[in-house]
Formats: C-alpha cells, structure tokens, sequence
C-alpha cells in the first residue's frame, strides 16, 4: 500500500515512518511511504504558500493554488487509485473503523495544512476529511502520522501475528482491549488474576472478556451502546456504569 503526504515539512515524517513496525513494514514491502514538498508548486521566489484572509482576521492561510496543484500532481502521477485525506475540526470523527475503511484502498494521498488552516475551497478535493479530536494543533503533520500508523498495522503482514491487530481496543466487538499482565505475578503487594495463571485457556477468554467489558464501562462508557454485546454483558455494563441503577 502506497501513503503519500504533502506538507510544507516533509522532513517530519522520515524519522517515525522509518523505525519500528512502520519501517519494518516498508522494508519487507508492506508499505511505501513518499512525501512531498508543498513548496514545489509555488510560482515565486520566495515559494509562499499562506496569504491573508478576506476579510481580516489574525494568522494566514494557506493559499489553494500550491494545494491543487500539488494534490493533482501527486494524484496523477501514478497509476494506482488515490484516496486524498485532508483534516479538519469540522472532519469526521477518526475511528478503528474508518482504519480499517482505509485500509482497504491501494493508495493514500494526505494534506497536511498548516498556519490558521486552508483556503476552503481546497477541501473539495478531499475524498475524506477527518477530526482526531476537540483540539488544536500546529499543522496536519502528526494527525497524518497517526493515521498512516493505525492503517499500516492492519496491513496483512504488517505486525508479524495476523491476530494481533485483530485482539486490541476498538476492534471487532468494539470493546477496549482486556487487561494484560507479565511476570513477576505479584508485585508491590499487586496480584495477577489468579485465572491468568490457571492454564485453562477457556476460562482466561471467558475472564478476557468480561474484563473488557468491564473496562470499557469503566473508562469510555461511551462506547458501550455501540458495541456488539450479549444482553447480559449489556446489563452488567450499565451496571458497572450506575451502580444505583439510577
């Protein structure tokens, strides 16, 4: 699968793309990371990407000429189908399945804006346009390095385990992950779970997913409505969620 980013610091993205799982995925293939200079499609000599607003108002934008002309550059400049990915605060909430959404296509082409934002009309080139949260940052730079992450660990390959993508938070039942534990078994007076160390492999799932369930009412109620619950895992959630039954 090919990512490829435009931004006016393309030099920010080598350092995380090239370590780890990101750089292992694109040396055995996986991946391929290409990043762009928004500068080169600047027509001055001072290569200016961001003017003034109509209008007043404090910062500058980013003007749409370099930005359409960069993204159609780099969209036709291969033969393989690109999806173009801006961000934005009025974007689509990013998810586990919006990942799982994206990683499903051939090619991923991502803007990454900069100073007050962009000229609005540069999202009409966007095919998804997406909000990682309620806060500001500097530029699109890390929200594209997290996207590229969640989407490249679901690559085929990618993690080594084929399950390992499969058996985290958010995924499949839409659940957080259980809790996990390594040795010693007790620590500061803290306990393993005595099941963990049983070897009934039946009864550590059994134990994995009601603690799941019980993790996710605790620390992000909110996504327990949607997840994919047996009624009794629903009930005993709303029970862990109000005790009072209020």
């Amino acid at each position: 699968m090919i990512f490829e980013t435009i931004s006016v610091f393309p030099d920010v993205f080598e350092p995380y793309l090239g370590a780890s799982i990101m750089g292992r995925a694109e040396k055995a293939g996986i991946a391929e990371f290409c990043h762009h200079d928004l500068r080169d499609w600047t027509h001055d000599r001072h290569r200016t990407v961001d003017d003034a607003p109509f209008g007043g108002g404090q910062g500058m934008l980013m003007k749409p000429a370099p930005i359409f002309e960069a993204v159609e550059a780099v969209r036709d400049g291969r033969p393989e189908r690109a999806r173009v990915v801006f961000f934005s605060p009025v974007g689509t909430p990013y998810t586990q399945r919006c990942a799982e959404r994206l990683s499903q296509e051939e090619r991923l082409i991502f803007v990454c804006g900069r100073y007050e934002g962009m000229d609005e009309r540069c999202y009409t080139l966007a095919d998804d346009v997406f909000c990682l949260g309620d806060y500001v940052l500097t530029g699109g730079e890390l929200p594209a390095l997290v996207v590229i992450d969640s989407v490249v660990r679901l690559l085929p390959g990618a993690l080594g385990d084929s399950m390992s993508a499969v058996d985290e938070s958010f995924s499949d039942s839409g659940l957080l992950e259980y809790s996990q534990y390594t040795r010693p078994a007790s620590y500061r007076g803290m306990d393993v779970p005595p099941v963990l160390l049983s070897g009934d492999h039946a009864k550590v799932d059994a134990w994995r997913r009601a603690d799941a369930v019980e993790r996710t009412a605790h620390w992000r109620p909110d996504l327990i409505d949607g997840a994919d619950l047996t009624a009794d895992e629903l009930a005993r959630a709303r029970l862990f969620i109000d005790p009072e039954g209020e």
